[in-house]
């Protein structure tokens, strides 16, 4: 039995994904910011016959990480497997309107995702094994005119994430990084949909193999590997033309 720790347990990928790792019986703790949302999350985990538990917190707080995770693992008694969900899809023209709001949008998508990867690196590279997975997002691939605030973020948050895995590697820590396409959820609930949107539940079986191994950067649906090679290879004079 796996001891798993979800951060952003309510987001909707999160939550099907925990739904898929309740069926194969690993304990889980469960920690996001909405009492209501979680408590709903984790009553139904345990109606399909899960053991978990939870805490409500607000990820953005930094200087709660530390004293967070070690809940985590003190009531798990341990931690193998830890998912990083949660994140905001700015509002593009009011990060450019506000710089306070863009530096909010970084704080959440980045800087607290960062903070928590390095108390998570720092612990499991002492125990000398486990998974951390982190969810960026297709975004983070090139930077475009029409949400660039967020896709800086994943960016960077991808980037910090390799360089991460690369020194944890002699540790054998696995890191993964999780760059999901469109996804129709509540966050994207007032984009209109098109053939691109995945289903939270497609993503989750995506999820759950990359935890389980494999390559450690997955984009999910796979397809959209393939996309984004093709976008990061247009030309900058053209690919400005295009208003993404």
């Amino acid at each position: 039995m796996r001891r798993t720790l979800i951060l952003g347990a309510t987001s909707a990928i999160a939550a099907a994904t925990a739904r898929l790792l309740t069926e194969r019986g690993d304990a889980l703790y469960l920690v996001a910011r909405d009492a209501a949302k979680l408590g709903a999350v984790a009553q139904d985990l345990r109606a399909r016959g899960a053991a978990v538990q939870s805490a409500v917190a607000d990820l953005t707080d930094t200087k709660r990480h530390e004293a967070l995770l070690a809940a985590a693992a003190d009531a798990l008694g341990g931690l193998d497997v830890v998912l990083i969900a949660y994140g905001t899809l700015a509002d593009q023209a009011a990060c450019e309107a506000d710089y306070r709001v863009a530096e909010r949008e970084l704080r959440t998508n980045l800087l607290s995702v960062v903070s928590l990867l390095t108390h998570l690196a720092n612990r499991m590279e002492a125990q000398r094994s486990g998974t951390i997975a982190v969810i960026s997002s297709v975004a983070g691939d090139r930077g475009r005119a029409s949400n660039y605030v967020y896709g800086s973020a994943k960016g960077a948050l991808s980037l910090f994430a390799q360089g991460l895995r690369n020194r944890l590697h002699p540790s054998g820590v696995r890191v993964v990084t999780i760059k999901p396409g469109l996804v129709d959820t509540p966050m994207t609930a007032h984009l209109k949909k098109n053939p691109l949107f995945a289903s939270p539940e497609a993503v989750a079986k995506g999820v759950v193999r990359a935890l389980d191994g494999g390559p450690e950067v997955v984009y999910l649906p796979a397809f959209w590997h393939l996309v984004m090679l093709g976008i990061r290879a247009l030309p900058e004079g053209l690919f400005k033309r295009l208003r993404l």
